[in-house]
């Protein structure tokens, strides 16, 4: 059902090396450009007629307006069942807790007598939100990107999610109802490409935005990847994936359960355990078996994510050597179950999210923690973060001298000017001072 790789015994590579040894999903955003280039240039052209068209094709349903009616919110909110909602409050209150320590604050250094440096944290102005709506449902989503871009302070915020044939090309219901607990009444039914091209270019029904976030499939960040630019990103999500740093004191159900809770998103979805016991890897590969049996989307998603190329049980010699497997992979979420969970998690240098202990599984993470689960992929996390406020928020430069601060340092302008062979540069200083370097 998984294979196996096995570290055991040489010292592991460095770098690269050691990363082309561990499993990977394939996923060429670069061969997808191709396909999505005419479907954003025809958005780019004709609008919202082009969304509904490319909706069609893609999504198997034609609609009349792209963009979703207040009344279709409201409705969706008031028949949404109770204990969704009140999960979903949930989600929302634990994450507005997280996220709203994280905006930042207006500083000022004074790096002279008369000279300042003040960094203001502006929001973007707009932004565009994507959030899933394939295989699965995903609600939780919404939460992640509008959470941060609300206590950032955007001011305009949109929503787009692929219209369902089940719903009378509406977003899925439980969607709608996030939208609308959340006070975001800018939704569209919009997927893929176009809702990106829709973001970018804007229509006549969607004025077009600064910021695009959210995961998507492998159309989706071909187009991010196309249109960045003009837009910026958050990132070119890929395939969802789970490492699991463990030793011999982890419970092989847990294990197991963990792996199969992100083999259930995509048949391209990765499960990683890392562990330095045998014993481990054996109980958990006789416990995925019963476990598999017993769930949902075995055949469609579990079984081909399981068994693909881009899962594994990766045998080390040490918890040492699996700290260096796991930073080298750059998980988006790593768990560590060890029996100094803590104080490793505080080694680890490159994951999406850190998940410490038994009792801390992804799951919670994707609901409930008050992290936020829009996070790096394909081991961007040894360079790039997961969703945040400061995602929505530029930092600018206010810059405030005297005229005696600038005349002390102008000296060391010029020269610097000069040895880059930009003498207007140093000019510029010098015009101030009747073209005389002020005498230090």
């Amino acid at each position: 059902m998984i294979s196996r790789i096995d570290l055991r015994g040489d010292a592991l590579p460095e770098g690269g090396a050691l990363r082309d040894l561990l499993p990977r999903a394939e996923f060429d955003v670069e061969a997808a450009l191709e396909t999505v280039r005419p479907i954003c240039e025809d958005v780019r052209h004709r609008g919202s007629a082009a969304v509904i068209d490319w909706g069609e094709k893609l999504d198997g349903v034609r609609i009349e307006s792209v963009r979703v009616s207040a009344e279709a919110l409201t409705k969706a909110l008031q028949e949404l069942d109770p204990a969704v909602r009140a999960a979903l409050e949930e989600s929302i209150r634990r994450a507005r807790l997280v996220h709203r320590e994280q905006r930042r604050t207006t500083h000022t250094t004074q790096v002279v007598p008369g000279g300042t440096v003040t960094e203001k944290w502006v929001p973007v102005e707009r932004v565009g939100l994507y959030v899933p709506g394939g295989r699965s449902v995903y609600p939780s989503s919404v939460v992640m990107n509008v959470v941060p871009a609300q206590e950032a302070g955007v001011e305009g915020v949109a929503v787009a999610s692929p219209p369902q044939k089940d719903f009378g090309g509406l977003p899925h219901p439980t969607i709608l109802a996030a939208c609308a607990l959340l006070g975001v009444d800018e939704v569209y039914a919009a997927g893929g490409a176009q809702a990106v091209a829709m973001f970018a270019y804007g229509t006549e029904d969607c004025s077009p935005v600064n910021l695009v976030t959210g995961p998507g499939n492998i159309y989706v960040a071909a187009a991010k990847r196309l249109l960045k630019g003009r837009i910026g990103i958050d990132a070119e999500a890929g395939p969802t994936e789970i490492a699991i740093l463990a030793d011999a004191t982890a419970d092989p159900v847990h294990v197991a359960a963990d792996l199969i809770s992100q083999a259930e998103h995509d048949p391209m979805a990765a499960a990683v355990l890392v562990t330095d016991s045998e014993e481990l890897a054996a109980a958990t590969e006789a416990e995925l078996v019963p476990q598999v049996a017993a769930t949902k989307h075995i055949t469609d998603r579990i079984e081909p994510a399981l068994a693909g190329r881009q899962s594994a049980i990766v045998l080390v010699s040490s918890i040492e050597d699996g700290l260096k497997v796991v930073d080298a992979y750059g998980a988006e979420h790593l768990e560590i179950q060890t029996a100094d969970a803590a104080a490793l998690a505080d080694r680890v240098r490159n994951a999406g999210a850190i998940f410490v202990g038994p009792w801390a599984p992804v799951s919670l993470g994707d609901y409930c923690a008050g992290s936020n689960h829009v996070l790096p992929t394909g081991g961007c996390a040894c360079h790039s973060s997961g969703l945040s406020v400061q995602s929505f928020l530029r930092g600018i430069h206010i810059v405030d001298y005297t005229r005696d601060a600038l005349a002390e340092v102008t000296h060391h302008v010029v020269t610097l000017a000069e040895a880059e062979d930009l003498p207007a540069h140093g000019a510029a200083l010098k015009a101030r001072f009747g073209w005389k370097v002020p005498q230090q």
